[in-house]
């Protein structure tokens, strides 16, 4: 396995390569990323695996300086999940104008009002900045496909668009959310909960769990949106800081209709100081 840590490295080391996939992350990597690893390595014969922590989809009062970069431990799980290049670019790399202050990125990718929505509801600019950085490795790296986790399901469905839309020849892969053994989707930003955030943070799966149900159970008769409010009171009650609960249409990512047969309810909410996201996916 190689680290690189340059653009021009990248391209030497991609010289010749006629099957790659590439796995985009920002490190701190868990069991979730390293299934990308995998699901990549059966698709491919070489997989990229970028780190890369970046500032265009980080807000103002966000995260961005205590993110945890654990670069050594993560190239250790990389290479025994088969990766094949870890590239792991500076900010000065990926943003060619950056004077150490501001990254003087001018130019980004437009994204539609969806992109406003649930995640991008409350963090403003954030899908522009990833759509933009994932632009910029996919020219790059050049793969045949990539993978994303269905974890962030309006990430993954801005990404599928914009490939779509750009006619950018790349197969986009999704794979499926890894539990802890209690529901509890496997992010790095549960790191940050403590001992015991981290053992009442399974309730927001549990509560995806049992909108899904009652829709199943109602069928086309479900109301919706007495759902979404149901659970939505029912996390506050437990000490959680609801932002949204949305149950939507899978292929458009706007809100259900009584028509619609392919489903996904996302949740997002604070435990403590702590974001996490969810969602689960169901057909009527």
């Amino acid at each position: 396995m190689q680290t690189l840590d340059s653009i021009a490295k990248l391209h030497r080391a991609l010289e010749g390569q006629n099957s790659v996939a590439l796995v985009p992350t920002m490190g701190n990597l868990h069991a979730g990323h390293l299934d990308l690893v995998k699901l990549a390595k059966q698709q491919a014969t070489c997989v990229v695996v970028s780190i890369f922590v970046n500032p265009l989809q980080f807000g103002a009062n966000e995260d961005l300086a205590n993110y945890p970069r654990t670069l050594a431990a993560d190239c250790e799980k990389l290479q025994a999940a088969g990766a094949d290049i870890v590239f792991v670019p500076s900010v000065a790399e990926m943003y060619p104008d950056f004077d150490g202050q501001d990254l003087k990125q001018s130019i980004s990718v437009q994204l539609p009002a969806v992109a406003n929505d649930l995640c991008g509801a409350s963090r403003p600019g954030h899908f522009a900045g990833v759509a933009t950085v994932v632009l910029k490795l996919f020219n790059l790296v050049q793969p045949q496909l990539a993978v994303f986790g269905k974890k962030d399901y309006q990430q993954l469905f801005i990404i599928r668009e914009m490939v779509k839309q750009f006619n950018l020849a790349i197969a986009i892969l999704a794979a499926d959310t890894v539990r802890e053994p209690s529901g509890l989707a496997m992010s790095s930003r549960n790191g940050y909960l403590s001992r015991t955030e981290k053992a009442q943070a399974s309730q927001l799966h549990a509560e995806l769990v049992s909108v899904c149900a009652q829709i199943k159970q109602q069928s086309h008769s479900a109301n919706f949106l007495s759902l979404e409010q149901a659970a939505s009171l029912n996390l506050q009650r437990q000490g959680w800081q609801v932002d949204y609960v949305a149950i939507r249409a899978a292929s458009t990512l706007q809100a259900a209709s009584a028509q619609d047969s392919d489903l996904v309810v996302l949740a997002a909410a604070k435990l403590g100081t702590t974001r996490l996201i969810d969602n689960l996916s169901l057909k009527l």
